[in-house]
């Protein structure tokens, strides 16, 4: 199967002052367009770096990445930028909505950074909204809408420009179980219709809805965790 992502030897350093932090060690890892990986890692693991880098929001220190067979590692934050909202969609564990947006504006944003026309924007952003079962909630704001309805929004606003990949960050670590379950249920729905998501979880039970675990621990990836 095509690889969607390649990266070779990525680290990653942030310095504090005089000090050094390393955050990645030398990651080398492989993704196939439609696969569904988890992320997993105790907390400094450098598993949300790896994150940002897989999703262009950050650049490594050293090492190369490919996203699609085209270096995108040492480019600037312009190019990045194209790159993120063509080709990635984003979902946080704190949704990131605009409060004073209502439902649809919201899912329209990446579409108007995309430049489509009002009456294209509105059909596509009420078109996920239905995919994600919040046709009626259209204007809304996020204030009104419960935890598990404000991350259907996100997965929508992710989506809305058809990327190839979904990259989540903890999504379900602020909804009850009942919520993270619809969510993921979602997750999995978007994988078999052929998006390649990446979820960074520390939850084991969100872990194995994917099709393959990954483990990194001060900043390596553990061989022989990857299933």
């Amino acid at each position: 199967m095509k690889k969607i992502i390649e990266i070779k030897e990525i680290r990653k350093e942030y310095r504090m002052g005089k000090i050094t932090v390393p955050a990645l060690n030398g990651v080398s890892l492989d993704i196939a367009a439609g696969d569904f990986v988890a992320i997993m890692g105790p907390s400094g693991s450098g598993k949300s770096t790896l994150m940002h880098i897989l999703g262009c929001l950050d650049t490594p220190t050293a090492g190369e990445y490919l996203l699609n067979q085209e270096q995108v590692s040492g480019m600037k934050k312009g190019k990045l930028a194209g790159i993120r909202n063509r080709e990635i969609g984003f979902v946080f564990q704190t949704f990131n909505l605009l409060p004073h947006l209502n439902i649809q504006q919201n899912v329209e944003l990446p579409l108007m950074y995309a430049g489509l026309s009002h009456r294209k924007r509105i059909n596509q952003a009420r078109k996920v909204l239905n995919d994600v079962g919040l046709s009626d909630r259209l204007r809304h704001k996020p204030s009104e809408l419960s935890g598990g309805q404000r991350q259907r929004v996100a997965i929508a606003r992710a989506i809305v420009n058809e990327p190839a990949i979904i990259l989540a960050d903890e999504p379900t670590g602020n909804l009850d179980s009942t919520s993270g379950n619809d969510i993921l249920s979602i997750f999995s729905h978007l994988h078999e219709q052929g998006h390649t998501i990446i979820i960074v979880t520390h939850d084991q039970a969100v872990a194995r809805r994917a099709n393959r675990i990954i483990h990194i621990v001060d900043g390596l990836i553990q061989n022989g965790d990857l299933s």
